[in-house]
């Protein structure tokens, strides 16, 4: 496979999974405005998750929820809005359109066209929700296409790559952000429910942890859950497990150090216990969990389509 066909594929997928993930993160944050005393520091929540709160300010448009929102969702020039991040996994995907399904084609240029079309007028009178709902929607088709029709080669596998290091790399920065700002007992004596709650619910992940742990929520049973369960799709310890399975099935030995990288993340949270390894300090784990993404993605450049 081209090198340039390995990296539009990889970001092909990073965009999509970008975009639902943005999606997911203003959903949490709609809903905690809505909590009784929420600050600014609430309201800019999605701005400091992904570091952009510098790059708002400097439009000159008021900190509030909906300008927020439309600055997330909007924002041409904005690298991380969800309108860049379609149309940048719309672009990739033309570069490898011989490479990729017809039908996955399509659902990757008819979510684009949609998202072109709109305009904050016409996204007002939808509504957020609706809105938030449909990316969510297009990423979960853009996925079920893919699975479903795409040939298990290399074409397939470094999609999946880009799909499960973004995802990582998502649940890390939200469940960190979430421990700095809510871990504390609010009044009833408990971390917040509603904020922690919001949370779970943001990463599919509400009705398995009522299931599975059937009490009231506790930080460390979310820690435990978030990253530690390899049977919750969006955990850190699942989407290690997709890496690292998905590397095997790539052919070559340039990729020994990124193998080598992702074995040893994948086996400190196969072995790993929340309360020994995790619970003394958690967002020093999940600051240097989000690093090791960032080298992680460097490192299959480096071994896949970087300049030599």
């Amino acid at each position: 496979m081209l090198s340039r066909t390995a990296s539009c594929l990889f970001w092909m997928a990073r965009y999509m999974e970008r975009a639902e993930n943005l999606a997911r993160l203003l959903d949490v944050s709609q809903q905690l405005t809505l909590m009784p005393g929420a600050d600014e520091s609430v309201l800019a929540m999605p701005l400091d998750i992904i570091d952009l709160r510098e790059q708002f300010m400097a439009t000159n448009k008021p900190l509030n929820a909906e300008e927020i929102a439309y600055f997330l969702m909007l924002q041409h020039d904005s690298p991380s809005s969800i309108y860049a991040s379609l149309k940048q996994a719309r672009e990739n995907a033309h570069v490898v359109r011989g490479t990729i399904t017809g039908e996955l084609w399509e659902a990757v240029n008819a979510t684009w066209l949609e998202m072109k079309s709109l305009t904050r007028a016409k996204l007002r009178s939808q509504g957020f929700s609706r809105f938030l709902e449909w990316v969510k929607e297009r990423s979960h088709l853009y996925r079920g296409v893919l699975v479903g029709t795409s040939q298990r080669n290399d074409a397939f596998h470094f999609s999946r790559l880009g799909t499960y290091l973004e995802r990582a790399d998502n649940t890390a920065r939200l469940f960190r952000y979430h421990l700095e700002a809510f871990a504390a007992p609010d009044q009833t004596g408990r971390p917040s429910y509603y904020a922690w709650a919001a949370l779970l619910r943001s990463l599919s992940a509400f009705e398995a942890y009522r299931d599975s742990y059937r009490d009231s929520l506790s930080v460390d049973h979310i820690g435990e859950l978030l990253v530690l369960r390899e049977d919750l799709p969006r955990s850190l310890h699942a989407c290690f497990a997709e890496i690292n399975e998905t590397l095997a099935q790539i052919q070559g030995e340039q990729a020994r150090e990124v193998r080598r990288l992702v074995a040893e993340g994948y086996a400190r949270l196969r072995f790993g216990s929340w309360h020994d390894d995790f619970a003394a300090d958690p967002v020093a784990v999940l600051d240097q969990l989000i690093i090791d993404f960032a080298i992680i993605g460097e490192a299959i450049a480096q071994a896949y389509w970087a300049e030599t």
